[in-house]
């Protein structure tokens, strides 16, 4: 009998992703790496828990979830969030700052000290500058201002980053431009809490981290993980969450590893190159993206 694996979602580490499982396995993927698995006939999605405890129902949860949460989960997951802005005596040192998915896609947040540029890889941020460092409300507050003066939101979707992946400017200039043109509107702002300090800007990229330098348009996303469905493919680069496969003589489709949480898999033929899950196509517009 197959063994059976569940994912707890993918991380950035400092050599890269990786995917981690329950009871502590870690899979490094690097770019070419062969990634295959499968859902058996039958299997059954179940919310993953909220803040390491397991859900008291093991409810099912749907396909398209990105959370694996059970409402009840969900609201427990969200009463302890840093982003949902629940917590206000949190003590570590806060970062705010901007960071860009692709031409006119920029978005301004916060991330704690400690945990470095990991937000970031997280969120697929083709590259980042820091704003400033202080304490959390300081940050909250400068997160709100810059939302209001600079036009900018505090989320981006990830359909919308996805789709201009394939086509970003080829020069690490041209992708930092729009962050030190905003950067430099940010700083000579006033408002700023005092206890807030101010950072100079120094964009960081992350194409190459991403792999996005060569990466091929990618065909379709998939939109969500069924039993008996199974993928196969080779890794050409991998954004935030997002592994980009070349599946077979389909082409590039990417896999939101979020979609994979709460099922139980196991391995599938790594040599069969195919994606037998449901996958949404992308359009493609005149002016080249999708």
């Amino acid at each position: 009998m197959a063994q059976v694996w569940k994912c707890s979602g993918l991380r950035w580490s400092a050599g890269g992703p990786v995917l981690e499982w329950d009871g502590g396995r870690r899979s490094a993927l690097p770019r070419g790496k062969r990634v295959a698995f499968a859902v058996p006939e039958g299997g059954v999605r179940t919310c993953v828990g909220a803040r390491g405890h397991a859900c008291a129902v093991r409810a099912v949860v749907p396909g398209r979830s990105t959370g694996a949460r059970c409402e009840e989960c969900a609201r427990l997951d969200r009463a302890h969030s840093v982003a949902a802005d629940t917590i206000a005596d949190d003590p570590r040192p806060y970062r705010v700052y901007l960071a860009w998915f692709g031409p006119g896609m920029v978005k301004v947040g916060i991330t704690a000290v400690e945990r470095g540029p990991a937000r970031l890889l997280e969120q697929g941020a083709v590259c980042f500058s820091w704003l400033g460092t202080g304490p959390l409300m300081a940050a909250r507050r400068t997160e709100e201002l810059l939302r209001a003066a600079l036009d900018v939101p505090d989320r981006i979707p990830y359909a919308e980053k996805r789709a201009v992946r394939s086509a970003l400017p080829e020069t690490e200039d041209e992708r930092t431009a729009e962050i030190r043109a905003l950067h430099a509107r940010a700083v000579v702002l006033g408002g700023w809490p005092e206890s807030l300090a101010r950072e100079p800007c120094q964009p960081v990229d992350h194409v190459e981290n991403f792999g996005l330098s060569r990466v091929p348009a990618a065909v379709g996303d998939v939109a969500e993980l069924v039993p008996g469905g199974a993928v196969s493919g080779e890794l050409v680069a991998a954004a935030g969450p997002d592994l980009h496969l070349a599946v077979g003589g389909r082409g590039v489709v990417v896999l939101d590893t979020r979609l994979m949480t709460g099922w139980e898999l196991v391995p599938a033929e790594a040599t069969a190159g195919e994606c037998t899950f449901p996958v949404r196509e992308f359009r493609r517009v005149p002016d080249g993206l999708f």
